[in-house]
């Protein structure tokens, strides 16, 4: 079972899409975004749906703890994202900014390079798409924001659509977000089936 978030979709962007205020907003957030604890449900692209906690610390930090009987993790450590499928003991790795979630864990980027807003008609929601279109491969994701002021610069992330290459799509949703919470770096360790007793 291949887990994480990206999504098809027709065309590429062909040019760097012009920043607005939403997208600065947007930027911003992600910039004062320290720590974010929630649940979550992930939608694969055959309907299956799972649960679980997020936790989120930068940059580069976040794990998808899944509900419980469920042998998966999904975690970043600052560098890589790490696949752990704990019931055939397999570990996949690859560059967070080589995945959809680089958005979230890297708050230095310019995002108006590379992303832009989704109109929604919703006054109270922000949609914004990004995609590299120099390495489509990556994938492309689409974060939904509420407009809050319980949030950082205003918003409050409600979840996301990515797509991988394959046009694989997973859809999350977050309830229950907390900000600015203790969170302890031990929090993005895991245990490494292919080694008794090892941690990562």
């Amino acid at each position: 079972m291949k887990l994480l978030p990206l999504l098809p979709v027709a065309a590429l962007i062909a040019a760097a899409p012009v920043p607005s205020a939403d997208i600065a907003q947007v930027q911003r957030h992600l910039q004062g975004l320290s720590t974010m604890t929630s649940a979550f449900s992930q939608t694969d692209r055959n309907g299956k749906v799972l649960t679980g906690t997020l936790t989120l610390k930068q940059p580069g930090r976040i794990r998808f703890q899944y509900q419980k009987g469920v042998p998966i993790l999904l975690v970043a450590d600052g560098g890589a994202l790490t696949y752990i499928d704990y019931s055939v003991k397999q570990v996949q790795r690859w560059p967070v900014k080589n995945s959809p979630l680089g958005v979230l864990l890297d708050p230095k980027r310019d995002i108006g390079r590379y992303a832009r807003v989704v109109p929604t008609g919703a006054a109270q929601v922000v949609s914004v798409e990004a995609n590299d279109p120099k390495h489509p491969e990556y994938g492309r994701i689409t974060l939904v924001f509420a407009r809050n002021p319980g949030g950082p610069a205003g918003l409050i992330l409600q979840g996301w659509v990515a797509l991988d290459s394959q046009g694989n799509r997973t859809t999350v949703r977050l309830t229950n977000q907390r900000f600015g919470v203790a969170v302890g770096d031990d929090s993005f360790r895991w245990n490494d089936p292919r080694r008794t007793g090892a941690r990562r």
